[in-house]
This record gives C-alpha cells, sequence and structure tokens, in this order.
C-alpha cells in the first residue's frame, strides 16, 4: 500500500528567528488551541514575531504568540496572547529542558503549519548571535544575491 503524501499549508513564519539565533535543534510540535484559534489560522491571522516558548513543570508553553481574533466569533472568541501548550515527547520535552537550561540558549518557534489537517510548530533551540555575525549574514546573503543576477544577465 503506497504511503499517502503529507499536505503542508505555511501558515506564518518567523524570519527574524534566523537573522538573531544560531538554530542547533528543530523540534516539531502539535499545539493545544480552541476552535476560533483554529478558524483564524486557517485564515493565515497569526504572528510569530516576538514569541517564545519555556519549558515549566515538564510541559512546554508558548508565549506571545498573536493569534487574531476570528472575524465572525461571538463572545466566547479567544484571547489573541494567550499561553498555548506545546504537545511533544517527555523524552523531547526533558531535552528541551536540558538545553533551555544552558547559558544563552533559548527556545523560538520558528514556523507554523498544517499538517494533515492538524496545526503544527516548528521550534528551534538556538543561540543569540552577536551584532557583527548578522551583518556578516546579511553581507553574504547579498553577495549570493548579486552573483545569481549576475549569472542570470549573463546568460540570458
Amino acid at each position: 500500500m503506497p504511503k499517502k503524501e503529507t499536505a503542508e499549508k505555511l501558515i506564518c513564519q518567523n524570519k527574524m528567528a534566523r537573522l538573531n539565533y544560531f538554530i542547533e535543534d528543530t523540534y516539531e510540535a502539535g499545539i493545544a488551541l480552541v476552535g476560533t484559534e483554529v478558524k483564524s489560522l486557517r485564515d493565515g491571522k497569526a504572528n510569530l514575531k516576538d514569541s517564545y516558548a519555556l519549558v515549566h513543570d515538564g510541559e512546554v508553553f508558548l508565549y506571545d504568540v498573536h493569534v487574531s481574533p476570528y472575524t465572525h466569533g461571538n463572545r466566547a472568541n479567544h484571547n489573541p496572547l494567550r499561553v498555548r501548550k506545546l504537545l511533544l515527547h517527555k523524552r523531547e520535552i526533558k531535552k528541551l529542558y536540558g538545553r533551555s537550561r544552558e547559558k544563552g540558549l533559548s527556545i523560538i518557534p520558528l514556523k507554523m503549519y498544517f499538517r494533515n489537517g492538524k496545526v503544527k510548530v516548528e521550534i528551534g533551540v538556538g543561540r543569540g548571535k552577536k551584532q557583527y555575525d548578522k551583518r556578516e549574514d546579511i553581507k553574504k546573503r547579498d553577495d549570493t544575491r548579486e552573483i545569481e543576477r549576475n549569472f542570470r544577465s549573463r546568460y540570458k
């Protein structure tokens, strides 16, 4: 029996995370949501810009993720900045707890997406970059962009 293709639809992405952190490990986690949050995420109304995750009492929680209220929701609409629980295996939580206790390491959400109808969050363990590291990355990116531009114009 052939394996079913996994459909993945990107909801939002934290572009600043890769600029501000060296990402060492990544994990895929489920997230506990209420109904209006899922409907709002289907519309792509989420922002991961200043969000982070913490391990507390053997559970991982996601802070400062803004999920806009559902436009057709009623008085039972959700709070946009509520703390949300991430769903991970115990061994993954233990690894994350150990890594987050190390000096200079943080748990950052990288992207949020639908996989087979379920909302998933990709989180990464990252070490903060210094200002000179950020400048170096920007320079590398600009150089590769310039090389690609020259290459395309030469062979057109």
